[in-house]
């Protein structure tokens, strides 16, 4: 049975000593994921452009996957359990004619970061949102 996707905007980010947000939302609904701080940091360093002195891991898997010509295609975020969220990073890799796609289990955190880098779109199913709880100004 195919689900319904919807695509998400990333509406903002903000940060704590103790865990990090990240909203997402769609213009119905908007909500929360909560992260480590250090993977909000990093997202938020992305975001203002600042450079590090050695490639941090997203950096450093961004520059495999272009070294071997591999696209980050998509994002999904397929669920939500109490308040863990389960997502997926496709990637694509085309060689002598043949595309192949690969699906791979990740933290929606380190899925919305290659997302942004790599201006893909991030979605979620209808079943999700409806799950979640929406967030408010």
């Amino acid at each position: 049975m195919l689900k319904e996707l919807l695509q998400l905007t990333f509406d903002k980010i903000m940060q704590t000593r103790s865990y990090t947000v990240i909203v997402l939302g769609t213009p119905e609904k908007r909500f929360a994921i909560y992260t480590e701080p250090n993977i909000g940091k990093t997202i938020q360093m992305y975001l203002t452009g600042v450079e590090t002195q050695r490639p941090l891991t997203h950096e450093l898997m961004n520059g495999i996957f272009k070294g071997f010509n591999i696209r980050v295609k998509q994002v999904i975020i397929i669920d939500v359990e109490d308040t863990v969220y389960f997502s997926r990073l496709y990637l694509e890799l085309e060689q002598d004619e043949i595309r192949q796609i690969v699906e791979i289990d990740a933290r929606p955190s380190d899925c919305i970061l290659l997302a942004l880098m790599n201006n893909v779109p991030i979605f979620c199913t209808r079943e999700m949102l409806n799950k979640t709880i929406a967030v408010e100004d």
